[in-house]
C-alpha cells in the first residue's frame, strides 16, 4: 500500500509503497477515506516535537482519520468489516485507573514505547526497515491497523470526509468547551488561534449557548472563518493587544472561560490573562517539547484556573456518534471548517498551505 513517510524534519514526505502487516488479536484493518491536515503531525514535520513520547524518525504521521473497517482480528466485537468508522488516536483498555474512572481518553493501559500500535509493536515496513506509527494508527496512509477501540462505528449518511474532522479538531476543541471546562449558558469565552480546533472551539460555545464568543488571531481570513461558525467578536492580534481588547469587551472584567487553542507559552498566559478574576483558562493545543507557561505569583488572590485539555476529554464510543448527529441537524458547522479538499498526492501541499495560514483546515481525501 501506499503511505507518506517523513524521514527527516523540514523535508517533504515521501510517498512509497510500504508492507502493512495484518491485524492482531482485538485489531482492525481499515481502509482510510479522509485525513485532515493537523498541526500537531506539523510538529512533526518542523522538529517542533522530538524525543519521548514523540515516535522516532520515519515515520508515516496523520492521527485525524476517517475510514471503512475491510478487515477485523481475533476477539474483535466493536466493529464489523463494512463499518464506517470514526479514528482515535487515544485507545482505551477499559480496565485501568483512568477508564474505570470516567477518563478512557487518558487510559494507561497501552504503555508500549512510542511509534508503536497498543501491543507495542510496528507493522509498517519498507523492505526489512521498521517505520513508526503515529497516534497508533498513521493515516497518511491508504490503509491503517488500529485497536478496536480506535475505530468507532458512525451512521452511513454522514460524509466521510467531514467525518473525519471528528476525528481530532472537532473533538478537541467543542470538547475542550463542553467536557474540560463546561461551559454554563450565558458564559462569556475567549477562543485564541482559529485554526480547526479553535474554530471547533467556538461551535462548542455556541453549542453550549455562550453569551460572548471573542475570537483571537493574527489572521483576517482566520477571523473571517470564526465569523462564519459563530464568534461574536474577533480581534486580530497583530494590530490591538487581545487581552486589553477582551477586556473592554467585558466591561473590564475578562471572560469567564478563555481556550489556547494552540499552545504556544505566550498564547497560553494571554489566555489566562484575558480570564476574569475566578475565571478558567483551558490550554488546548500541543506545546513544542520542553515548553512552560508563565504563571503569575497572585493566582491565590485572582482564584484563577488553570485547566488542560487533552482531545477534549471525550469518550469518543458516544462523542464521536453525538457530533455526527449534530452535523447532520445542522448544529455543526463542518462543510465551513474545510477550505479545501488535497488529493492523496498533494499532501505536502496541504501541510504548505497549512503553514501559511490559508486553511481553516485542509482534507486528503484518498482515492481508490
Amino acid at each position: 500500500m501506499r503511505a507518506a513517510v517523513l524521514y527527516e524534519p523540514n523535508k517533504p514526505m515521501v510517498i512509497e509503497d510500504l508492507t502493512l502487516e495484518d491485524p492482531h488479536p482485538g485489531e482492525v484493518l481499515v481502509r482510510i477515506a479522509a485525513t485532515g491536515a493537523c498541526h500537531s503531525d506539523y510538529h512533526m514535520m518542523d522538529g517542533s516535537w522530538h524525543d519521548p513520547p514523540y515516535p522516532p524518525l520515519p515515520v508515516v504521521l496523520g492521527h485525524e482519520a476517517s475510514a471503512v473497517v475491510e478487515a477485523i482480528g481475533p476477539n474483535v466485537t466493536l466493529v464489523k468489516p463494512g463499518d464506517h468508522v470514526i479514528l482515535s488516536f487515544a485507545p482505551y483498555c477499559g480496565r485501568c485507573r483512568f477508564c474505570v474512572s470516567g477518563q478512557p481518553h487518558l487510559c494507561g493501559g497501552f504503555p508500549g514505547p512510542p511509534g508503536t500500535l497498543t501491543d507495542g509493536t510496528r507493522r509498517l515496513r519498507k523492505g526489512n526497515v521498521e517505520i513508526s506509527h503515529f497516534g497508533r494508527m498513521s493515516s497518511f496512509a491508504e490503509k491503517a491497523v488500529v485497536h478496536e477501540t480506535q475505530a468507532v462505528p458512525i451512521r452511513k449518511d454522514m460524509p466521510l470526509d467531514r467525518a473525519a474532522l471528528i476525528g481530532c479538531a472537532v473533538t478537541t476543541g467543542a470538547g475542550a468547551v463542553l467536557n474540560t471546562a463546561k461551559v454554563e449558558p450565558g458564559a462569556t469565552i475567549a477562543v485564541f488561534a482559529t485554526g480547526g480546533v479553535g474554530l471547533s472551539v467556538i461551535q462548542g460555545g455556541v453549542l453550549a449557548s455562550a453569551s460572548q464568543i471573542i475570537a483571537v488571531d493574527l489572521l483576517d481570513n482566520k477571523l473571517e472563518y470564526a465569523r462564519e461558525v459563530g464568534a461574536t467578536h474577533v480581534i486580530n492580534a497583530r494590530r490591538e493587544d487581545p487581552v486589553k481588547a477582551i477586556r473592554k469587551l467585558t466591561d473590564g472584567l475578562g471572560v469567564d472561560y478563555a481556550f489556547d487553542a494552540i499552545g504556544l507559552p505566550q498564547v497560553s498566559r494571554q489566555a489566562y490573562d484575558a480570564a476574569r478574576r475566578g475565571g478558567t483558562a483551558v490550554i488546548v493545543g500541543m506545546a513544542p517539547t520542553g515548553a512552560e507557561i508563565p504563571i503569575p505569583g497572585t493566582i491565590p488572590g485572582d482564584e484563577k484556573t488553570v485547566k488542560g485539555s487533552f482531545y477534549g476529554s471525550p469518550r469518543v464510543s458516544l462523542d464521536f456518534p453525538r457530533l455526527v448527529d449534530f452535523y447532520l441537524q445542522g448544529k455543526l458547522k463542518l462543510d465551513q471548517i474545510i477550505s479545501r479538499r488535497y488529493r492523496f498526492e498533494e499532501i505536502n501541499e496541504a501541510f504548505d498551505a497549512l503553514a501559511r495560514g490559508d486553511n481553516a483546515r485542509g482534507v486528503i481525501v484518498m482515492e481508490g
